[in-house]
């Protein structure tokens, strides 16, 4: 009975190491969300000083627009609607972790996005497996750009941040996923519309030195059921690969008002075909607008 025992004490110690690293790790998980979420609040323009922006939608201020972005418009918004200052998203959904094979684990996530200026922070738990998560955080934050995930919150996987390609690619997520937070989209917050047809048009915003356009596309309902880029920067081992990029969402519900879509999937191009990597579903969605 001697081996077992001693085999008994070996797993509860390797459990109470276990126990207190993941505790360490939350703890410094925390920690470090807090001084971005801090940064994230020191760049925003202040929501309570006056703007020479509208800080409510007119259906006036579409004259011009290419046809389906007006429908979308007249779609998702009431005239009236306050113009978002900032938002708060809660999503659950699966992550394909692989980005050749097949890796997919649930994840949950909160994410705070702040429209002036432009920028946000995700936060999210991956579920390797029971008790072995991977924190993953991604971020815009006044020009900069971040992706940084760690096993259990304390061994690093990947890091990668500053400018250049990765704040490019992650001003793109800020921009495509805008269709949560839809006055951003509007023309009186920066952003420019081209015509491309009855159901695409090209949306062009800039922030600092980037500009970037994405391609969106609309349903018979009118509204926004994807976005395109042709380039996007992606993690592909250690190594950042270009490729096309694109989104889906469904699901449409009224929230404070707005029509916004509860479901989202994501995808790169590769030359093998559309991989999908992102399914995920809005599980609390809350808003706060301009005065």
């Amino acid at each position: 009975m001697t081996w077992l025992l001693w085999f008994a004490l070996g797993l509860c110690l390797l459990l109470g190491m276990a126990v207190g690293l993941s505790a360490y790790g939350t703890q410094r998980w925390v920690a470090t969300t807090q001084v971005l979420t801090s940064r994230l609040e020191a760049n925003r323009i202040n929501h309570k000083t006056p703007s020479p922006a509208p800080q409510r939608y007119s259906s006036d201020a579409l004259t011009g627009l290419p046809a389906p972005v007006q429908r979308y418009f007249r779609a998702v918004l009431r005239d009236g609607q306050p113009i978002i200052a900032a938002a708060r998203l809660c999503m659950a959904g699966t992550f394909n972790l692989s980005a050749t094979g097949e890796q997919w684990k649930p994840f949950t996530s909160q994410q705070r996005v702040i429209t002036r200026r432009p920028g946000f922070l995700w936060d999210a738990k991956i579920s390797m497996m029971p008790g072995l998560p991977v924190r993953v955080v991604d971020s815009y934050i006044a020009g900069q750009g971040l992706l940084h995930a760690a096993l259990l919150g304390v061994f690093t996987a990947a890091d990668v941040r500053g400018d250049g390609e990765i704040a490019r690619g992650e001003f793109m997520r800020y921009f495509a996923e805008a269709v949560w937070y839809p006055t951003a989209l509007l023309p009186s917050q920066g952003v420019h519309w081209t015509a491309v047809d009855d159901h695409c048009a090209h949306a062009t915003i800039m922030d600092g030195p980037l500009t970037l356009t994405l391609l969106f596309r609309f349903n018979d309902a009118d509204l926004i059921t994807s976005f395109r880029a042709e380039a996007r920067g992606g993690m592909v081992g250690k190594v950042v690969v270009m490729a096309p990029w694109e989104g889906r969402f469904s699901n449409y519900k009224r929230q404070a008002g707005m029509a916004v879509p509860f479901t989202g999937e994501v995808a790169w191009i590769r030359p093998e075909g559309r991989r999908p990597y992102f399914i995920g579903t809005v599980t609390s969605l809350n808003y706060e607008f301009s005065p």
